[in-house]
């Protein structure tokens, strides 16, 4: 069976089968909702059913809590339309108009900046045109599953595309690139692999507002790639970065950071970290990200703010920033990290509460 997509604001209309999500459907035909994991885990991909239909997947109750979806939230990465709809949600301007290709590349080379985090850049074939979007991420195509990162490159730069990724032990992708003795084997300089992209909606938004971006871990990455293609295209925006790590080394490209907020006019630097030791002789700003950045920003009401890391950062700076900062909920846009064990619980929760 096949139904008819109404969006609310605009007008537009697609047609969704049953056996597909609501955000494959638009996608496949030229209309670009707002996403980012596509397995429910993120939450930046939802909206209201304003009338017909849905029944969802898998997801995780903290990006759809049972009493929003009893009042007509849904998570279209994971919905699937019974009926014909109306739905309320935001398009996303620009994305969709860049094509999504499977391309070949090889590792040019392995930067191992901290105990756990390596930059790596992939060298794509001389007739290869990629082109993306600043904020947006790859999946590597693996034999028997895909693995997304966030490109840290912004889409003018020339040479290979950079890439900044976490160890996470025990994950069978990322101990291969750091080469643990569980993975039996480490990623090299000239391997080759394979990735689709671009993907998501982790983009840069018109406007004149200020900007407050909220970092956490390599959730730096692509918000690089963004504050990179601002000053290549003259964007001057008043800009606050709010890196959040444990300890001091964590923020393993403070230069740049330091140098950006010398050279780039309106331009901030707050580092801010958790769990310092004495030995670090940390002198900077401690305890959580989000909160340094509502201490700095009581007023959020003039701002928007660009969110990337660990799900818990994410989930934690919209709620406080809606409820306690003014923050308008439409101006806050994420992108949360979900590694294979976060999804594997996921799963777990949903067929045992099944």
């Amino acid at each position: 069976m096949s139904y008819q997509i109404t969006i609310k604001n605009s007008g537009k209309t697609f047609t969704a089968n049953s056996d597909e999500t609501v955000l494959e459907a638009a996608l496949k035909q030229g209309i670009n909702l707002p996403y980012g994991c596509k397995n429910g885990a993120c939450g930046s991909c939802k909206g209201k059913v304003e009338s017909g239909q849905v029944t969802h997947g898998n997801h995780s109750e903290k990006a759809l809590p049972p009493e929003e979806a009893f009042n007509g939230a849904a998570l279209f990465c994971c919905a699937k339309a019974q009926s014909d709809c109306v739905i309320d949600v935001k398009e996303v301007e620009g994305a969709g108009d860049i094509a999504i290709k499977k391309v070949p590349c090889r590792v040019s080379s392995l930067d191992r900046v901290t105990d756990d985090v390596v930059i790596v850049k992939l060298q794509l074939p001389a007739t290869e045109k990629f082109q993306f979007l600043a904020g947006q991420y790859i999946e590597f195509l693996l034999k028997d599953k895909r693995r997304a990162y966030s490109l840290a490159s912004a889409p003018h730069e020339e040479g290979p595309i950079e890439l900044h990724i976490r160890h996470m032990p025990g994950g069978s992708f990322t101990d291969f690139v750091f080469g643990t003795a569980e993975s039996g084997t480490m990623m090299k300089e000239k391997d080759i692999l394979r990735f689709e992209g671009p993907l998501g909606s982790f983009i840069l938004r018109d406007s004149e507002k200020p900007i407050i971006f909220i970092a956490s871990g390599t959730g730096f990455a692509p918000i690089r790639g963004m504050i990179e293609h601002m000053r290549h295209e003259g964007i001057q925006r008043p800009m606050k970065l709010y890196w959040g790590g444990r300890r001091p080394k964590d923020f393993y490209r403070h230069e740049l950071c330091l140098s950006w907020a010398k050279e780039i006019p309106g331009f901030e630097y707050i580092p801010v970290a958790s769990d310092a030791l004495p030995e670090d002789n940390w002198t900077g700003r401690t305890g959580f990200v989000h909160q340094a950045a509502m201490a700095d920003n009581p007023d959020m009401s003039g701002y928007q703010v660009y969110a990337c890391g660990a799900p818990i950062v994410v989930e934690s700076a919209k709620n406080d920033f809606v409820a306690k900062c003014q923050l308008p909920d439409d101006e806050f846009y994420a992108d949360a990290f979900t590694s294979a064990a976060d999804l594997a619980k996921k799963a777990a929760l949903s067929t045992t509460a099944s």
